[in-house]
């Protein structure tokens, strides 16, 4: 019987990992990077997510209704097998409203899976250590999650990950007998009421912190970023767990609600303070586990409600507003705000603590005046530690920071050496006052892409943006990796508007020039049309392709759509070719058409002899790229 027993434990151990790793690892990271990859940001991704909010909170109130499929292990895996088929659509290519539909799908797999799980999790975890195993599948959940293989992979390869868990988790044996039910000491249950808003106060404040550290590179590089980070975090969050578990196991749920708030409310103060982001990427994942472990473990084993239909009912409100609704608010307050205020945590501290505050009353006046004492004491200190002044940066200042955060001087220069190819190239040149005037100078001491100092002269918006996304789609052979995944919280276009304000004065001078180059005599003799036709579907077909990928890919984008090559002939054959040669290095201004400058002038002449000078006929013979 103890064997039978343990194996149901560690079922549910696993379903609950599983169940975790799909809803942080795939649901809150690789959809959104993968989104962005497929340029779906802005209101679009608002929408986008909006319909994974929709399906969530629908089918977690629809859940315990469900008559069609009435037995827990068979909903269960109709839970599963939607959420896997959503982590597999992922890897089409969505547009929004396919995006959207994707989902509703992953919300109301989610809320098919969760509430099932929490409304019969005894089935699967027995009655006896039923809650410590909670805390284990809660703490691996959180350990795998930040393992830094798993935490750095791709999108596509996260959403095969989540997809196979899950098509795991659906073959075992999930068909065990309902254990009894066990007799609990009055201080272990909770009322809905106080759970419900309890619940969302802590959840309110974890999404809000989350976001704030996802959108800005200083608070998300000293917490997430690197292996001794991310292994630091998943420790804690084990640990924490088995710490709740404990609590929560012994009657002391209460407690370790209380907990979870004064770390992540001590987080939420930490973080609006730089010097001490270190420590509140401590608290915040002890926090964050605390509550979890009993938001999974309330439904079926600190409720009041005595049957199946109403701790269903019960968990299908808590995760539709607590889990769904509070998570959507606190995203707000982080995006609208970009900081939790002190007056939101000590609410969120009254709600959450009042319980706990009301037992304490009652028992000992004598403790509760040494609380409030040291709560006193502690408030004043707080009043006097030095505030920093709070600040709305631009999209530009932020983009800085993302350039800094992201180590782009590691590969990329902002200094056009004068008297140098660099000028053609990059140019103009800065003078030493408006350099030293940057604050930290990004001048770089090493280039292994372009200069970047006058890159929003060179290259539009659009350009950068789909360079970010794709390096190599837009720029052969590029050995630049993707940056998609900043679009999926909206840095990548504050590096884009940043990347834009990259220019001095000097652009008339520097455009005077570029209309008075001209290719060498020596290489117009040796232009080749064969090697302009090779490097036409290497740098240019993408574009001007009529079935070109990045053609395609931002239809709808352009400033003016690129001409397809009969067009660019047509073009060509009434211009010089002198005049094809200079847009062909430098780009056209006012269109989202770049410059080549990295080609010399041999290979700029054979591009221009190519498209003035080759039949008609080769249209059919290119290729797109």
């Amino acid at each position: 019987m103890r064997d039978r027993a343990s194996a149901s434990g560690w079922r549910g151990v696993a379903l609950i990992a599983v169940v975790y790793v799909y809803f942080l690892i795939f649901a809150q990271f690789a959809f959104l990077t993968r989104l962005a990859e497929l340029g779906v940001d802005g209101n679009a991704l608002k929408m986008v997510m909006a319909a994974m909010a929709a399906g969530g909170i629908l089918f977690s109130l629809l859940t315990p209704r469900l008559r069609v499929v009435p037995e827990p292990a068979r909903r269960l895996r109709v839970g599963l097998a939607i959420c896997a088929v959503a982590a597999l659509l992922t890897l089409l290519p969505l547009g929004i409203a396919a995006g959207a539909c994707v989902a509703f799908l992953i919300g109301a797999g989610l809320g098919i899976t969760t509430v099932t799980l929490v409304t019969h999790l005894r089935q699967w975890t027995g009655d006896r250590r039923g809650i410590v195993y909670v805390g284990l599948g809660t703490g691996i959940a959180y350990l795998i999650c930040n393992v830094p293989p798993v935490f750095t992979a791709a999108p596509e390869e996260q959403a095969i990950l989540a997809a196979t868990l899950c098509l795991i988790a659906m073959l075992l044996p999930l068909g065990s007998e309902p254990h009894a039910p066990e007799e609990y000491t009055a201080g272990t249950r909770m009322s809905f009421p106080i759970a419900l808003v309890s619940f969302a106060a802590l959840i309110w404040l974890d999404s809000a912190a989350f976001f704030i550290i996802q959108h800005t590179p200083a608070l998300k590089s000293g917490t997430w970023l690197g292996s001794v980070h991310l292994w630091t975090n998943g420790a804690l969050h084990f640990l924490a767990a088995l710490a709740s578990a404990a609590l929560v196991q012994s009657g002391r749920a209460r407690v370790a609600l209380a907990l979870a708030f004064a770390a992540l409310g001590f987080a939420c103060v930490l973080l609006q303070h730089p010097a001490l982001i270190l420590s509140a990427s401590l608290f915040y994942p002890v926090g964050v586990s605390f509550y979890s472990v009993a938001l999974v473990a309330y439904p079926s084993f600190l409720t009041r409600a005595d049957s199946p239909e109403d701790r269903g009912r019960q968990a299908g409100w808590i995760y539709a507003i607590a889990g769904w609704m509070g998570s959507a608010l606190g995203i707000g307050m982080g995006q609208n705000l970009g900081h939790v205020p002190l007056g939101f945590v000590v609410v969120a501290g009254c709600v959450v603590l009042a319980p706990v505050i009301v037992t304490i009353v009652r028992g000992s006046a004598r403790e509760t005046a040494v609380i409030a004492g040291a709560g006193a004491v502690a408030f004043v200190l707080y009043a006097l530690m030095p505030q920093q002044a709070s600040e709305t940066l631009s999209p530009v200042e932020r983009g800085r920071q993302i350039y800094i955060s992201e180590g782009c001087i590691s590969c990329h220069s902002q200094y056009v050496r004068p008297n140098s190819p660099d000028v053609a190239m990059w140019g103009p040149t800065e003078s030493m006052e408006e350099l030293h005037a940057q604050k930290p100078p990004l001048i770089g001491n090493r280039r292994q892409g372009p200069d970047l100092s006058q890159v929003g002269l060179r290259r539009s918006a659009l350009w950068l943006k789909a360079h970010l996304m794709n390096p190599a789609e837009v720029s052969y052979g590029s050995p630049m990796p993707s940056y998609a995944f900043l679009f999926a919280d909206g840095r990548g276009n504050d590096l884009v508007a940043y990347l834009s304000s990259l220019h001095g004065p000097g652009e008339q001078l520097q455009r005077e020039r570029e209309e008075a180059w001209s290719p060498t005599s020596a290489a117009l003799a040796s232009a080749n049309a064969d090697e302009g036709r090779r490097l036409y579907q290497r740098h240019c077909a993408t574009c001007h392709d009529a079935q070109g990928a990045t053609r395609l890919r931002w239809l709808g984008y352009w400033r003016i759509v690129p001409q397809t090559l009969p067009e660019l002939r047509g073009y060509a054959a009434q211009q010089t070719l002198g005049r094809i040669a200079v847009i062909s290095r430098f780009g056209v201004f006012g269109t989202d058409m770049p410059g080549h400058e990295y080609l010399n002038d041999q290979q700029i002449a054979s591009v221009a002899l190519f498209l003035k000078l080759a039949p008609m006929q080769d249209v059919s013979q290119t290729s797109t790229h």
